[in-house]
């Protein structure tokens, strides 16, 4: 019986790990359990119909309905075109409206359909199935030791983030994009 591919990929992951490179930088490995994580995540929200991209905004949705499409944006770390993107997509599968409020032409806000509330019950249920399995055969403390640790590296990346930007604005993910390609372009020429 063959082994499906994105077995396959997690299980190169792990070999990575445990044979090449085990004490590679704490970036590259939060990276890589990430990246399993989501893809276990993935695998079961298929089952349904459901983008990991949908299921970001989801669940920010079943937190706070009725918000703009500005504010979604910042909360799930994403650019508005990609935001506007998502909910198109979201609006068709009838999970979402878009709409102006009276009296506020400018915003637009985004709520929640029913069936779109509904898809919390069996979506939530998929999410923690993958966290329980993360952690099969972890001691509970061991689990909150590392829940901690990473609490404290988004805490020390955030005091440094501040820090290196203290009057400044924070460019966009596609304004350092052109930067390198600038940077780049220009060392070319030189």
């Amino acid at each position: 019986m063959s082994t499906p591919k994105k077995l396959d990929n997690t299980q190169t992951i792990l070999r990575h790990w445990r044979e090449a490179v085990p004490n590679d930088r704490l970036a590259h490995l939060v990276k890589d359990a990430t990246r399993a994580l989501l893809r276990a995540l993935q695998m079961r929200l298929t089952q349904h119909s459901v983008t990991l991209g949908h299921w970001t905004f989801l669940r920010i949705l079943w937190e706070k309905d009725g918000i703009t499409q500005r504010e979604l944006s910042e909360q799930a770390g994403v650019m508005e075109p990609t935001t506007f993107s998502a909910l198109k997509g979201m609006e068709k599968l009838g999970y979402v409206t878009r709409r102006q409020l009276v009296g506020d032409k400018k915003k637009v806000f985004i709520f929640l359909t029913p069936k779109g509330r509904l898809l919390k019950t069996k979506l939530v249920p998929l999410a923690e199935d993958v966290n329980e399995i993360a952690v099969r055969g972890m001691r509970p403390a061991d689990v909150a030791v590392t829940r901690n640790v990473l609490l404290s590296i988004i805490e020390n990346l955030a005091a440094d983030e501040i820090k290196a930007i203290a009057g400044r604005r924070i460019p966009s993910t596609r304004e350092l994009g052109r930067r390198v390609a600038d940077s780049k372009a220009k060392r070319k020429r030189a």
